[in-house]
């Protein structure tokens, strides 16, 4: 029998415990944050009360309004669980938008490691499954993003660190700059996309 690990944010309780009755995980990692608002700690410790016994339940304290560090805590759970032989899903129905924005990137950067995405919709508590889609971008194109990231911006260094042609990083980075990973406004510098995508 297969275990499943629910991901999800959380701010009411009722999108949560249609994931659980009918996912049905064996456990349950909810996204949270320092200084959690009064409502979302009370549907926390309702979740633990009523499923504490038969569910193993944990809290992973994230950024509320930060997804890029939303994406990368929730692409190390993943990987965390998928280690663990667990099937991984993912819910993003409640909390802050910047969360449930990281939390699906975050599934994106793991696209391999995840089975579900999912929403529940607020007016019929209806399960959407969301694609589980990737960032498409191959190991030297990563590989590119990270070098801009910790600094090196000519073409000739980068094209000496990845081990290729200078023609080759240049078609690169024009196509890193297509898909909107990298700008080249007074040099080349990571977007945010750019950011997420190297998770």
């Amino acid at each position: 029998m297969t275990d499943f690990t629910l991901i999800t944010t959380l701010y009411t309780l009722e999108p949560v415990l249609i994931c659980v009755t009918r996912l049905s995980p064996s456990k349950i990692i909810i996204l949270t944050e320092e200084d959690t608002a009064e409502k979302k700690v009370q549907a926390e410790q309702l979740l633990e009360a009523t499923f504490g016994k038969v569910i193993e339940i944990k809290k992973a304290i994230t950024s509320l309004y930060d997804p890029v560090k939303v994406a990368r805590d929730v692409a190390t759970l993943i990987e965390t669980e998928h280690a663990l032989g667990r099937k991984v899903l993912i819910n993003v129905s409640g909390g802050r938008k910047p969360q449930a924005f990281g939390a699906l990137f975050g599934a994106y950067a793991r696209s391999d490691m995840v089975a579900r995405i999912v929403y529940v919709t607020e007016e019929d508590n209806f399960i959407i499954d969301f694609p589980v889609l990737s960032f498409n971008i191959s190991p030297t194109k990563k590989t590119i993003l990270e070098i801009i990231m910790n600094g090196t911006v000519a073409v000739e260094a980068i094209a000496v660190k990845v081990g290729i042609s200078k023609g080759m990083a240049y078609n690169h980075l024009r196509e890193l700059r297509s898909m909107g990973y990298i700008t080249d406004d007074d040099g080349y510098k990571i977007t945010d996309s750019g950011r997420l995508a190297v998770i």
